[in-house]
């Protein structure tokens, strides 16, 4: 079965979300990351795959499901940390950022199931993308890739159609990068713990009480 990997960082004051910086504090900011990894791994963990990976920068906290397994991340640029989680799977894998809390149990289904695809490709509202799935897991696909640019998620595509990949397409998902992307996300994502925490700590909701 289709091995599902979360890739992440502890979410450390200073180390993640410094985009949500201002209007969100650091220690805020942190407290958003670590309610999407935890809303993620939520979701991952009720997905019918056959290994639940972290594959982690830091160490993990009490957010961590029993069920996932944690490898930890390899030093360098992001393409290269995600070849090597990819290198690390024996079969097939499906990869998904910490970065999108609206995530659910039926997106992710197709893609670990068996099917026709070679590929499966998630793309991201500011043009990246969010879940890349892989029946034969090749690095190179990756190594090389821009990453954090408009058109990381083209670049990708277009490199597994290259390849000559059959590709499935998941659909857009929008990343938590900004404040703003957390507002529209929080507002998606009803009954989260992102959503909740949001609300609580918006600075605009705060703004207005006062």
């Amino acid at each position: 079965m289709t091995a599902l990997l979360v890739i992440a960082k502890e979410p450390l004051p200073g180390r993640v979300k410094t985009r949500l910086t201002p209007p969100f504090t650091p220690p805020q900011a942190a407290a958003l990351a670590e309610a999407a990894l935890t809303d993620t791994l939520a979701a991952a963990a009720r997905v019918p795959a056959g290994r639940h990976v972290l594959v982690l920068e830091g160490e993990p906290g009490a957010w961590l499901p029993p069920c996932f397994e944690v490898v930890p991340q390899v030093a360098g640029g992001l393409d290269v940390r995600l070849a090597a989680a990819f290198a690390g799977c024996e079969g097939p894998a499906l990869l998904v950022g910490m970065d999108t809390p609206q995530l659910t149990p039926a997106l992710l289904t197709p893609a670990v199931r068996g099917s026709a695809y070679d590929a499966w490709f998630g793309p991201a509202v500011d043009g990246g993308f969010w879940a890349l799935g892989l029946r034969s897991p090749d690095p190179a696909l990756l190594l090389g890739v821009p990453m954090s640019r408009a058109d990381t998620g083209a670049v990708l595509y277009g490199r597994l159609r290259a390849a000559g990949l059959r590709i499935g397409r998941l659909p857009e998902l929008r990343d938590v990068d900004t404040a703003e992307d957390a507002r529209l996300v929080a507002a998606e994502a009803t009954g989260t713990r992102f959503a909740a925490l949001h609300a609580a700590l918006d600075p605009a909701r705060a703004g207005a009480a006062t």
